[in-house]
């Protein structure tokens, strides 16, 4: 493997100091997309709220900076309205409480936080469609056409499953992950292994409708963030079930995506998109995958492939931290360029908190830590 890795260090130990910095500055704070050099904040119910939380967790973990853990608690707080008033509640609760409540309980043993994170499992189960076998994404108020959607983004959610059925020693949650897992392979993997972004089934009789574009170029296109989350939606899937169709997945989809990659490791939005649109990047998928990578190489035993993912996602971290990050006092986020929704024009080529998060995640695991998925 390659030895000359001492800038990972360096990028590990900027992106925490980055974190306390911004710490001071928003606090209790739900950002999403960093516009004109400030993070924006939105309502505790928007699908992002955990990841900040989830960031100042990462960064308590090596620095023990009881601040840090002060304002990742208030956050915490918070994201309890929405989970209790339960109309603005989606499928997305995994991204939402996997990084705030259940690393809370998981690292210090709140049991108020163990209560939230059942809850919002239950949320997550709640939404199982039994006749199409997969978990309903999003709610009327979002789109009223998605009674029977499911989209690739859900596959990051199933670690909440996961984990409450191992908490409880009930088996029905991991049941539910299964099964959209399984729903996922037969309904979303393509021949090529490339994946839509959204998956329309009639939700009275279960059956396929039709693939939906959703954020990327159309029905047949690889969104860059969509393959990402299957790459580590499958990995994680894997590691829970030691099933190795999953893993087969993961390692397929990851060799499309490192095999359309530009030469600075960062994708486009879409890879299949017109040449004059190449312009529009996204670096959360990048870093979504270098993540997912680390997850996969930790599951294989083939000692060639285990380092051929290994590199690839240090390789992908590495064009990250050359020509996409920031950690300057000219703008709150660490990475730049990433890219919510092309087609709607929606926050291109901007700093994205999930960008930021999964990028120290996978800084973390290169220092012998877990990731909170």
């Amino acid at each position: 493997m390659n030895n000359n890795l001492s800038w990972i260090d360096e990028a590990y130990s900027k992106s925490i100091d980055k974190v306390i910095k911004l710490s001071k500055k928003i606090g209790v704070s739900f950002p999403h997309v960093c516009l004109d050099g400030n993070y924006n904040c939105e309502a505790a119910h928007f699908w992002t709220s955990g990841f900040w939380g989830g960031l100042l967790w990462l960064a308590y973990r090596e620095t023990k900076d009881e601040s840090l853990k002060t304002i990742a608690e208030e956050i915490e707080k918070e994201l309890n309205v929405p989970l209790h008033e339960f109309y603005e509640i989606h499928h997305d609760v995994g991204f939402m409480y996997l990084p705030t409540s259940v690393i809370n309980y998981t690292w210090t043993g709140n049991k108020e936080s163990r209560k939230s994170g059942l809850i919002a499992a239950s949320h997550l189960a709640g939404r199982f469609n039994f006749k199409g076998e997969f978990i309903r994404a999003w709610t009327h108020r979002v789109d009223p056409n998605s009674t029977g959607w499911a989209i690739i983004d859900c596959l990051m959610n199933l670690p909440l499953l996961f984990w409450a059925s191992k908490e409880i020693n009930d088996p029905r949650f991991k049941h539910i992950a299964i099964a959209h897992a399984n729903t996922v392979l037969k309904s979303f993997v393509r021949e090529d292994w490339t994946v839509p972004h959204i998956v329309s089934f009639d939700p009275e009789t279960g059956e396929k409708i039709e693939n939906l574009g959703g954020q990327g170029l159309g029905p047949d296109s690889a969104w860059s963030r969509g393959q990402s989350w299957a790459i580590y939606g499958f990995a994680v899937a894997a590691r829970e079930t030691g099933d190795t169709k999953y893993l087969t997945a993961s390692k397929n989809i990851a060799n499309y995506f490192l095999s359309h990659l530009p030469n600075d490791k960062v994708p486009y939005w879409d890879f299949r998109t017109a040449e004059k649109d190449k312009f529009v990047r996204d670096s959360t998928a990048a870093a979504c995958t270098a993540s997912g990578l680390l997850e996969l190489s930790t599951l294989l035993t083939d000692e060639i492939e285990k380092t051929f993912y290994y590199e690839s996602a240090i390789a992908i971290l590495k064009g990250l931290y050359d020509n996409y990050s920031d950690f300057s006092n000219a703008q709150d986020a660490i990475l730049t360029k990433g890219t919510v929704s092309y087609p709607n024009n929606k926050h291109v080529n901007v700093p994205i908190i999930y960008g930021d998060y999964y990028f120290l995640e996978a800084l973390g695991k290169l220092h012998g830590h877990k990731g909170l998925f």
